[in-house]
Order: C-alpha cells, then sequence, then structure tokens
C-alpha cells in the first residue's frame, strides 16, 4: 500500500508541476500578440517567442494580427428612384492596435458587420438603380472610408472593402434583359447597314476603277493602233518615194524619146477614160502634147507605109 500511496503522490506531484510549467511559460507565434493583465489590470504586451506568465496573478490573451475577412450578409436596399435592391460585401481588415482591440470593443465581429450594413444602406440609397449597378468601385471606396474612420477607435484597419452582387427585382431584370436585347439588335442592325453601305460603296470604287482602267487600255490601244498606222504609212510614202526615185532615175538614165513619153501618154489617158468619172482634166500645156500626138501618128503612118510596100516588092 504504501509503494501505491507513494507513486500516486509522485504522479500526481509531477502533474502539478507540467500543469505550473504549461502555465508558466507561454509560447506565441509571429503572427500573434499578446496582453499581460496582472490581478485583472493590463501589465504588458507580450511579443512573439517564449514568454513567462505568473499563475494565479497574470493571464495571458492572444490576439491574431493576420488580414481577417468579415461577410456582410446580403441586405434590401431602396435606391434613390425607389428600386428596392438586394446587395451584399465583403470587409477586410486587419488589426493594429491589440490593446484597443480588446478593452475597446466587445464582440468586433458583430460590430463590424452591423456598421458595414448601415453605411451600405446609406451609400447605396443615394444612388439610382443604373448608377449603383455601374458604380461598384466608387461604392468600395466609399464605404471603406467609413469604416476605416469608424473602426479606427476598434484598433483595426479596412484593408478594403468589396461588393459582391447587386440584385434587382425580377422584374427590373427582365426589363433590363429586353432593353439590353433591344440595344444589341438595334447595335446589329447598324453594322450590317454600314456593312452594306460600306460594301456598295467598295463595289462602286471597283466599278469606277475598272472603267477607268478600261478606257486607259482601250485609249492606250487606240494610240499603238494610230502608231503603228502612222508608221505604215510612214513606210509606205518612204518606199513610194524611193520608187518613184529609182523611176526617175531609170527614165533619165534610159534617156527616153518623146515618141515613149507620148505612147505612155496615151495608155495614161486610156486608163482615165475608161474610170468612172464623168469629168476629165487635161493638162494645160496642150500644145507640147498635140505635137507629140502628132509625131506618134506619123510614126504609125510610116510603118503602114512600109508594110504595104512590102508585098509589091515580092
Amino acid at each position: 500500500m504504501e509503494i501505491l500511496f507513494a507513486a500516486v503522490r509522485t504522479l500526481l506531484i509531477i502533474g502539478i508541476l507540467g500543469v505550473v510549467v504549461f502555465r508558466i511559460f507561454r509560447i506565441i507565434r509571429p503572427f500573434e500578440t499578446g496582453l499581460v493583465e496582472r490581478l485583472g489590470k493590463y501589465n504588458r504586451e507580450a511579443k512573439s517567442g517564449l514568454n513567462i506568465v505568473i499563475p494565479g496573478l497574470e493571464r495571458i490573451i492572444i490576439v491574431d494580427m493576420r488580414e481577417q475577412v468579415i461577410d456582410v450578409p446580403p441586405q434590401e436596399v431602396i435606391t434613390k428612384d425607389n428600386v428596392t435592391i438586394t446587395v451584399d460585401a465583403i470587409i477586410y481588415y486587419e488589426p493594429t492596435d491589440p490593446r484597443k482591440l480588446v478593452y475597446n470593443v466587445g464582440d468586433f465581429m458583430t460590430a463590424a458587420t452591423k456598421l458595414a450594413q448601415t453605411n451600405l444602406r446609406n451609400v447605396v440609397g443615394d444612388l439610382e438603380l443604373d448608377a449603383a449597378l455601374t458604380s461598384r468601385e466608387t461604392i468600395n471606396t466609399q464605404l471603406k472610408l467609413i469604416l476605416d474612420d469608424a473602426t479606427d477607435k476598434w484598433g483595426t484597419r479596412v484593408v478594403r472593402v468589396e461588393i459582391q452582387r447587386i440584385d434587382p427585382p425580377q422584374d427590373v431584370q427582365d426589363s433590363m434583359n429586353k432593353v439590353m436585347k433591344a440595344e444589341r439588335d438595334r447595335r446589329a442592325a447598324v453594322t450590317e447597314a454600314e456593312g452594306l453601305k460600306r460594301a456598295a460603296i467598295l463595289t462602286a470604287e471597283g466599278r469606277k476603277e475598272s472603267q477607268v482602267l478600261d478606257a486607259s487600255g482601250e485609249a492606250e490601244a487606240l494610240k499603238q493602233v494610230a502608231d503603228a498606222q502612222k508608221y505604215e504609212k510612214i513606210a509606205i510614202a518612204e518606199g513610194e518615194a524611193k520608187a518613184i526615185e529609182k523611176v526617175f532615175e531609170a527614165i533619165h538614165k534610159g534617156n527616153p524619146t518623146n515618141d515613149l513619153i507620148a505612147i505612155k501618154y496615151l495608155e495614161s489617158l486610156e486608163k482615165v477614160a475608161n474610170g468612172k468619172a464623168t469629168k476629165i482634166f487635161l493638162p494645160a500645156d496642150l500644145s507640147a502634147t498635140l505635137g507629140s500626138i502628132g509625131a506618134v501618128a506619123e510614126l504609125f503612118k510610116d510603118t503602114d507605109e512600109k508594110s504595104s510596100d512590102k508585098p509589091g516588092k515580092k
């Protein structure tokens, strides 16, 4: 029995010592801050690491100094144009003074939530529905300034406020959807009309450029044809000129008699007389021409006489 009592006594002593050691030595993590109270009165601030607290005389309160989140429940708000909408938000805050956070407010989470709901009604209530739907950044900024100023005495700093959703009534949503659909249809019609207009303009410009190119091509072709005809006539004229020069040179080299010239002249008159012209113009110098014709007549006469004398001689 004595051995059993000794063992129990030893275990009790070890347990008491363990509890005392645990109550004396307290470890505070890096993101925490401790407030030490002695006999119910604030004594000191305990930093992160190992801290000694006198059991029975001192008590330590641990405060988390990390950034915290408060989810503001959805609530109905009446806008300036008397439309009831449902709004909810999220508040991000971080403790800056653990002493104020513990001693200046009993329940910070509840107090911050109620404060956010009240000011959310005030801020959104000053806006019309369209402005409330499109001015989330403005609402966030105004709420942040109001809450940051109000919670400063509680030892916290509001980092940011975010509006999660703003929901108008179902009938208002249906009307807005109809308006948006009509606006989209109008934009689609305008876009299609502009596209058709642009296509017509491009088609007209293309037709115009095509006609201009066709006209330019035809003009260039006519120019080339005219140049070719000009070069052809020039070549023909040059050839005829050379031919005339050759004939003129041959005639002078051959030294033709007046009789030959008269014969050629008569042949030419015969070709002229066979034409369809009703009038024939003869050279004004008829005396020389008639003299040549007379010489030709004498020539043929002599020839006929010589022909008639030849049978008689036989």
